[in-house]
Order: structure tokens, then C-alpha cells, then sequence
């Protein structure tokens, strides 16, 4: 299997043939979606797209970590991550992919 990537573009070009909305329409919807998610993610909230999936935030713990060039100790702070859970149909539509 090639593994080829699947850009904003060309998502919003798949959408444009399938149902014939204008491309920069198309575009406004993609970008407001991304906005919603990350406005959610940044607020502690998680996105929950059933089917699809859920976009969530997890706190990571500070510690000391190194300088991999100078092996200097760096202090890293607690922080969040943004963390993808696949859902139960995603997770279907891919298991049988090959690498």
C-alpha cells in the first residue's frame, strides 16, 4: 500500500465533486471545523465524533529532561497533549490495511 498523503486540498476537493459546493465554501466549512476543535481542545473540552473518533487532551507530568546536543539537564514543564482516540468504525475500515 503507498502511503500517500490525504491533504486539507484535497479533502475539500473530494467534497466539491461529490456535491457540487463551491470550493472556497468548502474551504470557510474545513477551516471553521479545525478552529471548533482546537477552541475545545484549548478549553479542556474533548470532541467526540462518533464513528470517527475523539480528540481529547491528556496532562503530562514536568520532569528533566536533556539537551540531546549538549547533554545539558532541561526542566520541562506539565503540560497537555493533544491525543486522537480512533473510533470503533475507523478502527474497522482500517484493520485490514497492509504496510
Amino acid at each position: 500500500m503507498d502511503k500517500v498523503k490525504l491533504t486539507r486540498l484535497q479533502i475539500g476537493e473530494n467534497i466539491h465533486t461529490a456535491l457540487g459546493i463551491p470550493r472556497s465554501t468548502i474551504q470557510k466549512i474545513i477551516d471553521l471545523f479545525y478552529e471548533a476543535v482546537k477552541e475545545g481542545l484549548s478549553e479542556g473540552r474533548t470532541i467526540e465524533l462518533r464513528g470517527f473518533g475523539t480528540f481529547y487532551v491528556k496532562q503530562r507530568k514536568g520532569h528533566i529532561g536533556r539537551n540531546p546536543k549538549t547533554g545539558e539537564q532541561v526542566e520541562i514543564p506539565a503540560h497537555g497533549v493533544a491525543l486522537f482516540q480512533p473510533g470503533l468504525e475507523l478502527k474497522r475500515a482500517v484493520w485490514n490495511l497492509r504496510r
